[in-house]
């Protein structure tokens, strides 16, 4: 029993020619033989679609038909023969105007050259193998960014490469090089290099996110009566005031002066007080302490509720 050729283009007995080829397009995109040189059964499909589409579309062929239904293909000449370089029932169709030019033909086109190529000439551009290296840059190179070298195995040959180190980037970042990994074979790509940074610990400075920490000294006077004194930054010296009566462990903060970006962010130094114990006590200091002492216990005293 001959199959309805409505059913196999899956539209209705009263569709427009519109939509009969918009149906044909996207089964023939779907089943066409170029695109599965090796599947009988897609061949099989595109073949029905075909004698379908080549009997309504034509508007005499249709209305034969849509009257004698299955009757209609025993009268007509070559039906049921179907030859790849023609359409259904003998009639000769031209996918470039049918598609629209350029598109859909080509895309056929495309994959019978590259089914000649891989017979005919050999095996087909394979883009590279990405290569995966390590890298330890030193911390503050890391902080400030700018240009190192590194030697790598690219596919066998060891190459110096120049690589640009992000200002601010963490210890365990990935920076991917496009183009410096393994050459391609058959004339292909290159692939990347991708180098996992490892960033050298600092003497001074501890990082967490973007923040710096850092042991600030301090003389047991300054802890005392407060002053100023000199913190080391990653951008320079700066000045910094200690409070009077600052105690060992106390935290200060540096806004601005922690891990820069090339965005404009910036993170924070904490300063942490480390109070430094003179050998010997003179007699001057021992006064300051102990007017800071007096001092603070008649705060407290103060405060207190009777």
């Amino acid at each position: 029993m001959s199959d309805d050729h409505y059913q196999t283009l899956g539209v209705s007995r009263t569709a427009s020619a519109d939509e009969i080829s918009k149906a044909y397009r996207d089964l023939a995109r779907k089943f066409h033989p170029d695109l599965h040189p090796d599947d009988e059964v897609s061949k099989e499909k595109f073949k029905k679609v075909q004698t379908a589409f080549d009997v309504l579309n034509e508007p005499s062929k249709r209305e034969t038909y849509d009257r004698y239904g299955s009757s209609f293909e025993g009268s007509t000449p070559g039906a049921g023969s179907w030859d790849p370089r023609q359409g259904g029932g003998g009639q000769q169709i031209d996918l470039e105007s049918l598609f629209g030019g350029g598109g859909f033909s080509d895309l056929f086109t495309g994959a019978s050259k590259v089914k000649r190529s891989r017979t005919q000439r050999g095996p087909q551009r394979t883009q590279g193998a990405d290569v995966t290296s390590q890298i330890t840059i030193p911390f503050t190179l890391a902080i400030s960014g700018g240009k190192t070298n590194l030697r790598a195995d690219r596919g066998g040959t060891m190459d110096t490469i120049t690589v640009t180190i992000p200002q601010g980037i963490a210890d365990g970042s990935r920076i991917r090089l496009r183009g410096q990994g393994a050459p391609g074979l058959g004339g292909g790509p290159a692939g990347d290099l991708l180098l996992d940074i490892q960033v050298e610990p600092h003497l001074i400075f501890r990082r967490q996110g973007d923040t710096l920490e850092v042991v600030l000294p301090i003389s047991l006077a300054e802890a005392v009566n407060g002053g100023k004194v000199d913190l080391p930054t990653p951008w320079g010296t700066m000045t910094l005031t200690i409070p009077p009566r600052t105690g060992g462990g106390k935290k200060l903060r540096a806004t601005g002066m922690g891990v820069r970006h090339s965005n404009g962010s910036a993170g924070d130094l904490i300063a942490s007080v480390e109070i430094i114990l003179p050998l010997q006590m003179d007699e001057p200091l021992l006064a300051a302490i102990n007017a800071s002492e007096s001092i603070k216990s008649c705060q407290q005293r103060s405060q207190i509720r009777w």
